[in-house]
């Protein structure tokens, strides 16, 4: 038995993915149906002789199994076609083929072609030397089409396996005149040449790629027919109107659109269509937004920035009182007394976290200050002191605060020579009060600088003694 050449099974024997033609690369995994009856026991006298064979992009067709051949999912056959034949690989059988026909409204009639046999090796070469051609086919088409300045998109050729023709897909507006187009085409490829056109949908299924949701496109998978979606599919969702959000690599609105929204139009008739603002004695209240799901609506009062969400029965209640001329409070509250009751719980469980979490403040203690000279406290006058004022009797003070900071720090180094005092800069010393005997001082120190001139001296004391004995 052969395979498909994209698994690596053209031998006749299963490699790689081991799955025979439904390994999901190129077209194997393009539109599979799953047979959940092949390993049922059904009389096989009764067997449904016609087959889904699956080509190129996922097309499928089908094909009545006059023979009687024995046949698996993945098996390549060959089957008649108008004017020569093509090569396609199994993809379903069996009573599911019925309901499959009957779901796209094919008739069981004479029109069905048959199957002629199993592919063998040559017939895969030859069918392989045929698609070899269809990408330099592809480009070549596309100069011709630029060069006679046609408004079409070729998406996709496809060789019959006879390499007798070749159908070329496109994709266009509006309606194209292409018979020049395909006189050119059959005297250079020297083929029969049918021009196929198809949607956008349909050019991106037989492409394929990759969607926004990380999976493979629906339309390469599983969808075959292609069902119209309209930007109300959107708005019953909420989503927000933006095309480059909607639609998807075809250019088209997204088909996942239609998913959903049976779901959102059963959930949305329990949620209240509000046409005016809610009038209320806070002010009109105007909706902003809707869950649906969650059955909840947001209201701004005066198209304010904040908004308060009310549920869907309130919302009904709020509506049935304005119809009877009773405006309510706001949009929680009928009446005023409601509010003042919230405001005392709330308040009340306020002050019972402040004492659950509040701790006993720490005596604070007192800093040792210098007991020295205190300053006079002067009482403050109410009336306004210039600034000029104001800077000339700071000044003097800070002079004086620096005399004194100096004056103990040469106590400290010399603390034998008391004598050697810094003298006040004149600058201080018209603010500070004049001492009085300042000559008889120094007399006594010149004294007693004599009468210890024989006397032993001893070491200084620590600075932290001397401190202590000041």
């Amino acid at each position: 038995m052969a395979g498909c050449s994209s698994c690596s099974t053209t031998t006749g024997t299963s490699a790689g993915c081991n799955n025979n033609g439904t390994c999901g690369t190129s077209d194997c995994n393009k539109m599979n149906s799953f047979d959940w009856l092949s390993h049922m026991g059904i009389p096989t006298v009764d067997k449904f002789d016609i087959v889904e064979v699956k080509f190129k992009g996922g097309r499928k067709e089908y094909y009545r199994n006059v023979d009687h051949i024995h046949l698996t999912t993945g098996d390549p056959v060959v089957v008649d076609v108008p004017n020569g034949h093509h090569i396609g690989y199994v993809s379903l059988q069996g009573e599911l083929v019925r309901l499959q026909m009957q779901k796209r409204k094919i008739k069981n009639d004479d029109n069905i072609l048959r199957i002629y046999r199993i592919a063998n090796q040559k017939d895969l070469e030859k069918w392989e030397e045929a698609k070899n051609r269809e990408i330099p086919t592809l480009y070549r088409t596309k100069q011709i089409i630029d060069e006679l300045k046609l408004e079409m998109k070729l998406s996709d050729i496809e060789y019959q396996a006879d390499n007798s023709k070749a159908t070329f897909y496109y994709s266009a507006d509006d309606r194209v005149d292409f018979r020049e187009l395909i006189k050119i085409l059959a005297s250079e490829f020297k083929i029969r040449v049918e021009m196929r056109q198809i949607s956008l949908r349909q050019e991106a299924g037989r492409l394929g790629g990759i969607g926004i949701c990380g999976r493979e496109l629906c339309c390469s998978t599983w969808i075959h027919d292609f069902k119209s979606v309209s930007t109300a599919a959107a708005r019953y969702q909420n989503l927000s109107l933006n095309p480059s959000k909607l639609s998807g690599q075809c250019g088209r609105l997204k088909c996942c659109l239609n998913y959903e929204l049976d779901t959102y139009m059963a959930a949305l008739e329990d949620v209240p269509t509000v046409e005016k603002p809610l009038l209320t004695e806070a002010g009109p209240a105007k909706l902003q937004k809707t869950d649906i799901f969650r059955k909840l609506m947001w209201f701004s009062y005066n198209n304010e920035n904040n908004w308060y969400s009310i549920s869907c029965e309130r919302v009904k209640e709020i509506q049935e009182l304005n119809e009877n001329g009773i405006q309510p409070f706001d949009l929680h509250n009928n009446k005023a007394k409601g509010i003042d009751e919230e405001v005392l719980q709330s308040n009340l469980e306020l002050e019972r976290l402040d004492k659950k979490f509040s701790t006993k403040k720490k005596k604070k203690k007192k800093k040792k200050g210098n007991t020295g000279v205190q300053e006079p406290v002067t009482q403050q006058s109410n009336k306004p002191v210039a600034k000029a004022e104001i800077k000339e009797t700071i000044k003097p003070a800070q002079e004086g605060d620096k005399n004194k900071s100096n004056k103990q720090k040469s106590g400290r180094k010399n603390f034998g020579n008391k004598a050697s005092r810094t003298e006040p800069s004149p600058s201080a010393g018209k603010n500070l009060p004049k001492r009085e005997n300042q000559n008889s001082d120094a007399k006594e120190v010149q004294e007693n600088k004599q009468k210890n001139k024989g006397k032993r001296r001893f070491p200084p004391r620590n600075k932290g003694d001397q401190n202590k004995g000041e």
